[in-house]
């Protein structure tokens, strides 16, 4: 064990320097030789909490025990590139709740992230980079069409349509955290950025896709914490529920109406708070919660019963300990902290039109805008074969699956436009989600223009001729055909057959597509790495973080 790093750890009300340490060091011992972190020994490991614990670690520059936690991840990824929701003292072979938690799955690329921002290691980035790749790609196949991510799918497989505030705030937040990681790799997955757009509208405009909880805590601020809600959008809502969620003195109440404050809905808070831009009140906060350290362990309760003056349940958790230390370490300016929950570079995705929902037909093979024009792609699909990265990224060498034959040099793919109308959409969506009125032009297409693809040409270049050739017209995915499993993609999975956009990703697997008004793609280089360029105005796509 190395020793912490504790001086920006230090605040006053909350954590002295040797306090902080004996925090750090609370962790460290609950954490198992192969890496695990459970709640406390003898209890379960989630996924979820245990890289919040392990964010905790390397704000503390514990970073080889914080990197033999993730390394724990990447062992255990089950096949579909998810975890279980709970293991048994962190014992992968005692699994006791099988089902899979999108929100748990996610939450690992917050994580990385924030370890590679706290050591600037990229051999780890790259050991991790598959990793992130396959859980984010578990994660989506969950998303629904409004955008809100269903929150579990069992163990049989069976898929829960239903959506949670709190778990989708937090999945926001990992996949803004992913594109990071992407774009740092220079792996752009504008797919991705479809998703995390659809997915914000989904929480700012649409509460009503997501499951009733509003009694819990989790479900009032964790929007704000996620970034979905911002400026004065999260000011609005933080004021409207501080009455009925906040104890003064005391902390957060986990459920209304219950006389029950806990230490990480508090810490989590006070997160919140700090990236709102109001450190005083997230201070207040994190002092409220003193009562609840234990001078033994440095470790905290996991919630006080105030109405009968007990502590309840009588858990030190490590997960409520690591939300302490991630509040305090923003409060106290370490930067990977900072800027993994402050937010303002992390990648926001795409938007899309509100004409996406009530204006957009998808049919297998084409697109049916209401008054729009109608745009058919033609009999043979763009056939692609598997980019260099895919191999790369997964840093093991595999049998090629069975790709489509690249095309040959010279080879043309055509697409065919057939107008049908003068306009797309009398509504759009800014890059904050704001409706702006205005009005599309007809695609600059006519029939017969290809473009035209020579073999082995990067993907990129795939996209940049798009953008040249149709102009405002963009290329959005209406089937997969059934790719390899060996190529992590299940030939079952209902995502194959629901219509999103895509990219480059996308194109390099050989899909079947359509054009789709308005979805540009021009990369472009910049300092740190290739970025995309995006604007979408039309395109169509069909618990808390932790179980208590």
């Amino acid at each position: 064990m190395t020793t912490p790093r504790t001086e920006h750890l230090v605040l006053t009300g909350v954590l002295t320097a040797g306090e902080a340490a004996a925090t750090v060091a609370g962790i460290l011992a609950v954490q198992r030789k192969d890496g695990a972190i459970p709640w406390f020994r003898g209890h379960h490991l989630d996924p979820w909490d245990h890289v919040e614990a392990a964010m905790a670690l390397d704000s503390a520059g514990e970073h080889q025990a914080a990197e033999r936690a993730y390394l724990w991840l990447a062992r255990h990824q089950l096949a579909d590139g998810s975890w279980y929701a709970a293991y048994a003292d962190g014992d992968p072979l005692d699994v006791t709740d099988r089902g899979r938690e999108t929100n748990f799955v996610a939450y690992i690329a917050v994580g990385v992230w924030h370890h590679y921002l706290s050591t600037g290691d990229d051999t780890f980035l790259d050991r991790m980079w598959p990793v992130v790749y396959a859980a984010v790609e578990f994660v989506l196949r969950l998303q629904q069409a409004g955008g809100q991510i269903g929150w579990r799918r069992d163990d049989d497989g069976t898929p829960t349509e239903d959506a949670l505030l709190t778990g989708s705030s937090s999945v926001h937040h990992a996949l803004r955290c992913a594109l990071a990681i992407a774009e740092q790799r220079e792996e752009p997955q504008p797919d991705w950025e479809l998703a995390v757009g659809a997915l914000r509208h989904a929480i700012r405009q649409h509460p009503e896709r997501f499951l009733d909880k509003d009694r819990y805590s989790m479900d009032w601020y964790y929007p704000v914490l996620g970034g979905a809600l911002t400026d004065a959008e999260a000011k609005g809502r933080i004021e409207e529920g501080w009455d009925r969620f906040v104890v003064p003195g005391l902390g957060v109440r986990c459920v209304v109406p219950n006389p029950w404050v806990t230490g990480g809905e508090s810490a989590e808070l006070a997160l919140a708070l700090w990236a709102m831009g109001e450190s005083d009140r997230a201070l207040e906060v994190l002092q409220s919660i003193r009562h609840l350290r234990d001078p033994e362990t440095g470790l905290y309760w996991t919630g006080y019963v105030f109405d009968d003056d007990a502590v309840w349940p009588r858990e030190l958790t490590s997960w409520t300990a690591g939300s302490l230390l991630l509040a305090v370490a923003a409060l106290g300016g370490h930067e990977a902290t900072c800027a993994v929950f402050g937010g303002e570079h992390l990648p926001r995705g795409w938007t899309r039109t509100a004409a996406l929902e009530s204006r957009v037909r998808v049919v297998r093979g084409c697109s049916r805008p209401r008054g729009g024009a109608t745009y058919r792609h033609s009999p043979a699909p763009l056939e692609v074969g598997p980019p260099d990265r895919r191999e790369r990224a997964r840093g093991t060498a595999r049998p090629a699956p069975d790709y489509p034959q690249p095309p040959t040099p010279g080879r043309p793919v055509s697409m065919a436009a057939q107008p049908a109308g003068h306009g797309v959409a009398d509504e759009q969506i800014d890059d904050r989600g704001e409706p702006v009125a205005g009005d599309h032009p007809r695609p600059r297409l006519v029939e017969g223009e290809q473009v035209t693809r020579p073999a082995c040409q990067p993907v990129g270049h795939v996209v940049d001729e798009l953008h040249q050739v149709v102009g405002p017209v963009g290329v959005q995915q209406i089937h997969q055909n059934p790719q390899s499993e060996n190529d992590g993609h299940d030939v079952r999975d209902h995502r194959d057959d629901r219509p999103r956009g895509v990219g480059m990703r996308a194109i390099s697997r050989g899909h079947a597509f359509r054009l789709a008004p308005e979805l540009r793609f021009k990369p472009r280089t910049s300092g740190t790495g290739t970025e995309v360029q995006r604007r979408v105005n039309s395109s169509r796509h069909a618990s808390g973080p932790r179980s208590r």
